[in-house]
């Protein structure tokens, strides 16, 4: 693995063992050239289901895409990264065990919605607003009222 602080393509892993989720391996790494440690995650590659959009084109299953949604989403707030990973590894998986070719973009939303609303409260209430389009403020209180009802 190379070391993304120096490009050193030696690193010795320090610590290895499973996420949270039990889908992927948390590795503990250490540069060889300049001493740095980084994490490093390994999980199985199965094929993902094409994305349909509202537009009818599908696309493929981009995980870069899930994570900057939530990290926008997270911006600021107190949620580390592997988290966030466990929170993508979680969504991929839901997306796998449904069995289809092909899943419309809204469901993938809603998996976004249902591990920001476990991640943080505020996060969700960005991305919904997004997501729902909310253009006034009666839409946020809505959210609100709703996130609290559900806690």
């Amino acid at each position: 693995m190379r070391c993304p602080f120096c490009k050193e393509k030696d690193s010795a892993v320090i610590d290895s063992r499973a996420s949270d989720d039990g889908y992927s391996i948390r590795r503990r790494r250490q540069c060889s050239a300049c001493g740095k440690r980084f994490t490093t995650f390994e999980r199985v590659e199965l094929n993902m289901p094409l994305i349909v959009k509202r537009t009818g084109a599908r696309r493929e299953y981009d995980r870069e895409k899930i994570r900057g949604s939530m990290r926008l989403a997270l911006r600021k707030r107190p949620v580390n990264n592997e988290r966030v990973e466990e929170a993508i590894g979680a969504i991929e998986q839901r997306l796998r065990t449904l069995g289809e070719r092909e899943v419309m973009s809204s469901r993938v939303g809603e998996f976004v919605l249902e591990e920001l609303k476990k991640l943080d409260s505020v996060a969700y209430i960005r991305f919904a607003s997004v997501y729902f389009n909310v253009d006034n403020p009666e839409g946020f209180f809505q959210l609100l009222r709703e996130l609290e009802t559900e806690s």
